[in-house]
């Protein structure tokens, strides 16, 4: 393939941003026409076809690698632009990453905080359940992620973070509803899950040999979820700190013979000489070492 035009890439990770043609001309202030000449363009270079023509457009598989190298490439040209600027440069360095609802809503907080001291730096979240986060890196949305998958991405560096405790529990009155014998039952005990992406529930259940209950609820709030098992809708995992919280009320209490589920969590991210992007990291792990629980000896950095 003949050298890569940085434009041509640009364009195209600005077509799956903006999920047509004419809101990316609009971004780039060119024409639409002048977006598809740069897109025909690099698919004549590519050999292959890299967008697909929907509704929103999506890159093919053909053309998630240039994704990543496009984002890369935007990321290292913001920081060499923002370090040749004044002060008042408009030059803003992006940097995307994925994390689940529940790092997002504790202990990446402090990240948040920090990132907002930066000056010209954009920090654009994307939520994704921790199972399926290293797939964005993979498609070349983002630059690095939290994830769950400890095998590096190609392309990617890994470390261990710690890991996250999740421990069944719901209130008492619900528990009670549900006794069978010195436990409960199960199988018909109703059930919360944030998304259909969540399966943490799913593994308490197998454990005690059960499957899902006839009425399973979904809530897609790191809050909202705990509010509903507070209210009684159901049971489900709460995190350390939301089980602290009900300690004392007993609002909710740990199911009977319910063990407790940890999550190992590992921060991914592009292999990429980049300021920004290993400042955030930094961040990263400092927030994680406050906050999560230390990582087994096992699980080494990568």
């Amino acid at each position: 393939m003949a050298a890569l035009d940085p434009n041509q890439l640009e364009t195209l990770v600005v077509i799956t941003e903006e999920g047509t043609f004419d809101a990316a001309a609009r971004r780039l202030h060119i024409t639409p026409s002048a977006v598809s000449q740069r897109i025909r363009a690099l698919e004549r270079a590519a050999g292959q076809v890299l967008v697909r023509r929907t509704t929103p457009c999506t890159a093919t598989d053909a053309g998630e690698p240039l994704i990543r190298q496009g984002r890369q490439l935007r990321l290292l040209l913001a920081e060499a632009a923002a370090s040749l600027s004044d002060t008042g440069s408009e030059t803003v360095v992006d940097l995307s990453v994925v994390v689940n609802a529940d790092t997002l809503a504790t202990w990446f907080r402090p990240v948040i905080d920090e990132v907002a001291t930066w000056d010209r730096t954009a920090l654009r979240i994307t939520v994704e359940d921790q199972g399926y986060s290293a797939d964005a890196l993979r498609r070349g949305d983002v630059l690095a992620a939290v994830t769950s998958e400890p095998r590096p991405v190609q392309g990617c560096t890994v470390e261990p973070l710690g890991r996250i405790r999740y421990t069944p529990g719901a209130t008492p009155a619900l528990i009670e509803r549900h006794r069978k014998g010195r436990g409960i039952d199960w199988s018909a005990m109703p059930m919360i899950v944030y998304n259909e992406k969540d399966h943490l529930q799913d593994e308490v259940l197998a454990a005690h040999g059960a499957t899902r209950p006839p009425v399973v609820h979904r809530v897609p709030s790191t809050h909202d979820f705990h509010e509903a098992i507070r209210r009684g809708l159901g049971w489900g995992m709460l995190l350390d700190a939301q089980a602290e919280a009900d300690v004392g009320s007993r609002t909710t209490v740990p199911l009977p013979g319910a063990r407790p589920t940890d999550v190992q969590l590992f921060w991914q991210r592009w292999r990429l000489d980049s300021i920004a992007l290993d400042d955030l990291s930094e961040a990263v792990r400092r927030a994680a070492r406050a906050q999560l629980r230390r990582t087994r000896k096992n699980d080494q950095r990568r």
